[in-house]
């Protein structure tokens, strides 16, 4: 029985489970957002949020330098990238320095395909990110795609285009090609008229 046991264990050994939280931690630090399963998210938030307050205590302590480098020091146990830790101490620690808790947010997203697990993103609270804004700006900043993955997603765009489509556009152009059609029937009619001689025109000998 489980009577008493903290935390998820998320089917991995402690190893597995505290690289895998430490590794979300750092990409959501970085990107200020990341899509995983809820299990997963419920479990990164404690996680993330501790790194938070350990990063304000060190800024916020007041006895010079050595409580922050402390504070970096505890930091790094769990995230390795320093440009990542530099963040967290530069500019996300400052943004929460008058909030008491709660840094993130949880949103659901609905199931996944093919094991219909349930979906989570989880942000950051205050990081301006819109989906709609950040997805048009990459569509014009991201570089023509190279290899095989690239060309995929690219047909999959084409495909995704030309199925979305409305029904007025594809009845206009149907619409467009019966017009053609008839008026090219009718020019090959006027030319076959054209060339077949006139009846009673050809004398006839006596």
């Amino acid at each position: 029985m489980r009577h008493r046991v903290a935390h998820r264990k998320l089917g991995r050994v402690t190893e597995h489970r505290l690289a895998l939280l430490r590794n979300q931690a750092q990409a959501l630090l970085q990107h200020e957002h990341i899509e995983t399963t809820l299990p997963k998210a419920k479990e990164l938030r404690p996680f993330v949020e501790r790194l938070i307050t350990t990063a304000k205590r060190g800024l916020t302590a007041g006895n010079g330098e050595g409580r922050e480098l402390h504070a970096r020091r505890l930091v790094l146990r769990d995230i390795v990238d320093q440009g990542v830790v530099a963040k967290l101490f530069d500019t996300i620690a400052p943004r929460f320095a008058e909030r008491p808790g709660g840094y993130t947010r949880i949103l659901k997203l609905g199931y996944r395909r093919g094991d219909s697990a349930q979906i989570a993103q989880i942000e950051l609270v205050g990081s301006e990110w819109t989906p709609k804004k950040s997805e048009a700006e990459g569509e014009k900043a991201a570089p023509k795609s190279k290899g095989v993955g690239g060309r995929l997603r690219a047909a999959a765009k084409r495909i995704r285009g030309k199925q979305g489509k409305p029904k007025e556009e594809a009845e206009g152009k149907d619409e467009k090609a019966a017009k053609a059609e008839s008026s090219k029937a009718k020019s090959a009619g006027a030319r076959s008229k054209a060339k077949a001689p006139k009846r009673g025109s050809s004398k006839k000998s006596s």
